[in-house]
């Protein structure tokens, strides 16, 4: 039997390739990342968004199989790998963690994007110092929506005592937010989770020691 090789297309840096990384660890999956040129034909053909990262997944019976859409990835490799741990058949826990997943790639991302492109990857054109205050403050303000969501669940993880996919996303959203040059406010909560979420070696590696 031809072993299935997976790979996912898109630089290290990236916090969408590194969700897939991180989930594949979980899982116990061999993914290997691959430097990719995203205004290429070639990977246009795979995401006309032109956005990493993609998964290309060959199994050696026909043409290889390919996705996009961090989140749908991670759901994917999860549900293939049958791990209803990390993403759970029962559809009421199914959909809470679709919510959270959901709420970090379209509020989360946006309440910093305009900072971080600002301040980390310090971009000329994010230099506006009134969008740099409310963006700040935008940040802060969804981080404390997860606080709350941990102070709710009793943790240790955003649903509770089960580590699940929305960890991973919402996992790498929090270093980001600890580790963007901002003014951050006081979260206890989510204080913990980080350190929490420092026991698991997926994280080490591809969250706490990947940068921001």
């Amino acid at each position: 039997m031809t072993a299935v090789q997976w790979r996912v297309l898109g630089r290290a840096g990236s916090i969408n390739v590194r969700k897939v990384l991180w989930t594949g660890v979980e899982l116990g999956l061999p993914l290997q990342r691959e430097d990719v040129d995203v205004t290429s034909e070639s990977f246009r053909q795979l995401n006309p968004n032109a956005m990493m990262p993609v998964l290309v997944e060959d199994d050696g019976a026909g043409p290889a199989f390919s996705l996009w859409e961090s989140n749908a990835i991670c759901r994917y490799l999860a549900a293939r790998e049958q791990r209803d741990d990390l993403l759970p058949a029962e559809p009421r826990r199914r959909a809470q963690v679709d919510m959270w997943m959901d709420w970090q790639g379209g509020d989360l991302n946006n309440s910093w994007r305009y900072t971080f492109m600002g301040l980390v990857r310090q971009s000329p054109a994010h230099q506006d110092a009134a969008q740099l205050r409310a963006g700040v403050a935008n940040w802060n303000r969804h981080m404390a929506m997860l606080d709350a969501q941990l102070q709710r669940s009793g943790g240790p993880y955003v649903l509770g005592e089960a580590f699940t996919l929305a960890d991973v996303v919402l996992g790498l959203a929090t270093h980001r937010w600890r580790a963007a040059p901002i003014e951050h406010a006081e979260l206890p909560a989510l204080q913990a989770y980080y350190l929490r979420l420092c026991e698991r070696p997926g994280f080490v590696q591809h969250g706490r020691d990947a940068g921001p």
